[in-house]
């Protein structure tokens, strides 16, 4: 794991109190993290929160015989470790080159502490995490793998810059996506095969896909905001 001026990181740390929580970090280093590379490890000692400034990160568990699952990928803008444990548990690995900013927790906690304005919005933050955990939840639990693999490519034009002629660029490759979404590399591969003869979207060279029918997605993802009187039927309970 790469190390820095962990001091001089702290001297810049503190920030006016009317500050964001992502202004908290804007004085601090940036460090630069080449793909694959480890930003922390698992059970280690949770002594700083990390700020993607740039690329993407995957946050991942080993559970029993080696089998890798990941939890979440973050974008430029959120934060590894939030939830302030006293170790971290997942391993965070940038998916592609990245860059990071860092401050102690101990720094982080005070900052927030003394902020009336920060309080809240760092609540916000921990109540958004917790809601994500719930939809991954349900994805894992009752979608099958149609359902998965669309409500991930929509999930990830929400993170994504506007797209250019309808093509959505995937950072991580397909064995990510499968450790993601609970399912085999063979699977995610037949299933956007099956998508694309639907015309629902497209590969586009190694890792994007080209969206062709949004609403399709949409209705094939099986999220609750799907239901409408276009693809539901009105029941009497009379």
């Amino acid at each position: 794991m790469y190390m820095q001026d962990t001091a001089s990181i702290e001297r810049n740390a503190v920030v006016d109190r009317t500050a964001s929580l992502s202004q908290i970090f804007q004085l601090c280093p940036t460090e630069t993290v080449a793909a694959g590379k480890v930003i922390c490890w698992e059970g280690d000692d949770a002594s700083h929160l990390f700020q993607v400034v740039k690329g993407v990160v995957r946050l991942q568990r080993i559970i029993g015989e080696g089998r890798r699952v990941i939890t979440s990928f973050l974008f430029p803008g959120d934060l590894v470790g939030a939830a302030l444990q006293e170790t971290y548990l997942f391993t965070a690995e940038a998916v592609s080159e990245a860059k990071v900013r860092r401050i102690s927790c101990k720094s982080f906690h005070e900052e927030v502490s003394r902020s009336e304005r920060l309080r809240p919005e760092y609540i916000s933050l921990l109540s958004g995490e917790m809601a994500s955990a719930q939809e991954q939840m349900v994805l894992l639990s009752k979608k099958n793998a149609e359902e998965r693999l669309c409500s991930f490519v929509l999930w990830l034009t929400e993170r994504s810059p506007r797209l250019t002629d309808n093509v959505l660029t995937v950072p991580m490759n397909r064995q990510d996506i499968a450790d993601y979404l609970g399912l085999t590399i063979e699977t995610v591969s037949r299933t956007i095969s099956k998508l694309a003869a639907r015309h629902v979207l497209s590969p586009v060279g190694r890792h994007d896909l080209k969206i062709c029918s949004h609403e399709k997605l949409t209705q094939l993802s099986g999220n609750p905001g799907d239901f409408s009187e276009k693809t539901c039927h009105r029941v009497n309970l009379h």
